[in-house]
């Protein structure tokens, strides 16, 4: 029964969570369309977030109706003489005055039918670094200088670092930065302990303290099996397939070789030893020497240090470029697996679907308030870009019938834009459907 509870409040929490990521994308969307329209002169009759039953509405004085629907997985909004929530098939307004006509979207001139449909993903991308902008500045970024932050629990006793400490040297090495840091942490591989000088209350001092890259878990990955079978940032690796381990790159090897069958591990967090199997997942990520995406079997974590590293306030620049560089790099992700997974070289179970999303979005959530933020931003970048691919019935299909007019002088035919439509709803369906089918027959 506890276990029955247990997952059904696991539900729960994924599906309030994902609805509300998904109504405050689907709203900033809609909301694109709906006010760039209203500045273009054309009018919204139906502003809906979700389709089906209305729970909700309520008429505006310009007369535009708001509406929250039962079933929240995307939204629309209705222009004046639109057939329908597409708007793209015009409706019959041979009752409508030309000044009235101005006011559809059929009538408007070309120019803000082209701004109305753009700005529906331009305020997805807004959306997306505005709340980067926001992670940025509630993470913060990491202090130049080597500085500890908080300590993690260890299993040898002994306070020689202290958070705060801005360590100068290690072995007697200078550190002035992390690249530094880290050459001669690895230069001391193998050692159990190694000598820090830091700075510490205006004095500089000299410790033994463990060597900085103990088998710890420095980062726990969304939708992976360490995440679910509960593991936590500063867990301490004792050992994995029956093997102690002595640096991460030995847990890498072992989860690689594994073939996707499970593996025993064992881990210590503060004063307890706990004993886990964990069953490998096929992931796509970047290869660690080359930069190329590469598909292997991982659990999900990622290696840390025996401190976190302290962290200080980002100035709005900073933010603001880092924002915008988490989107490129974001987007070319999206691409390169896209590309990689048509040429055959990774499988498809890096799509995701509905319950896939979800999950993402529900993982997010159980990790902290920035990792949800983040992962909304992300969902609102990749939502934005799908919807400019040129499908029929995508604000990217109404976009080319707008490119059509544009060099033609004239709208395409109502028979044509039909077999369009159909076309671009089944491909859609079709997408939709197949990923979905990811989401249930891949780990």
């Amino acid at each position: 029964m506890d276990m029955i509870v247990a997952a059904l409040g696991g539900t729960v929490w994924t599906v309030a969570f994902f609805v509300l990521a998904l109504s405050v994308i689907v709203f900033v969307h809609e909301y694109g369309h709906y006010i760039v329209g209203r500045w273009s002169g054309i009018h919204s009759e139906v502003f809906s977030v979700g389709f089906g039953p209305v729970l909700f509405s309520r008429t505006d004085r310009r007369g535009t109706r708001w509406q929250v629907a039962a079933i929240p997985f995307g939204g629309y909004v209705k222009f004046l003489g639109d057939a329908d929530a597409s708007s793209v098939r015009p409706g019959d307004v041979s009752g409508l005055s030309t000044a009235e006509r101005r006011h559809t979207m059929a009538g408007a001139p070309l120019w803000a039918r082209t701004a109305t449909v753009a700005a529906g993903p331009v305020f997805n991308f807004i959306l997306a670094f505005l709340l980067f902008v926001v992670v940025a500045f509630v993470t913060g970024t990491v202090r130049e200088e080597p500085t500890v932050g908080k300590m993690h629990a260890l299993p040898s006793s002994g306070e020689s670092l202290h958070e705060g400490d801005v360590i100068l040297a290690l072995n007697g090495k200078p550190t002035p930065d992390w690249n530094s840091f880290g050459t001669i942490a690895d230069d001391a591989k193998g050692q159990s302990t190694v000598s820090y000088t830091v700075r510490r209350g205006g004095e500089e001092v000299t410790v033994v303290g463990p060597h900085p890259n103990a088998v710890i878990v420095g980062d726990v990955t969304i939708r992976s099996a360490a995440l679910d079978a509960g593991i936590e940032i500063g867990d301490v690796l004792v050992a994995a397939g029956g093997q102690k381990l002595q640096d991460f790159n030995q847990l890498v090897s072992i989860i690689t070789e594994s073939g996707g069958k499970p593996v025993p591990l064992t881990i210590w967090r503060e004063g307890k030893t706990l004993e886990l199997s964990l069953t490998p997942r096929l992931r796509v990520a970047p290869d660690n020497d080359t930069g190329e995406l590469t598909e292997r079997y991982m659990i999900g974590l990622a290696s840390g240090l025996v401190f976190e590293r302290a962290v200080r306030p980002v100035s709005l620049w900073e933010a603001a470029t880092g924002a915008a560089n988490a989107m490129w790099l974001t987007t070319e992700s999206m691409f390169a697996g896209l590309g990689k997974m048509f040429q055959g070289m990774i499988s498809t179970c890096g799509l995701s679907g509905a319950i896939g999303m979800a999950k993402t979005v529900g993982d997010a959530a159980r990790i902290g308030i920035d990792a949800f933020v983040a992962v909304v931003a992300t969902l609102s970048l990749g939502i934005g870009i799908i919807n400019l691919f040129p499908i029929p019935v995508l604000d990217g299909g109404h976009l080319v019938f707008y490119a059509y007019e544009a060099a033609t002088r004239r709208k395409p035919s109502e028979k044509a834009l039909k077999i369009l439509m159909t076309v671009g709803l089944t491909l859609v369906l079709s997408l939709m459907i197949f990923a979905l089918s990811r989401d249930l027959v891949c780990a």
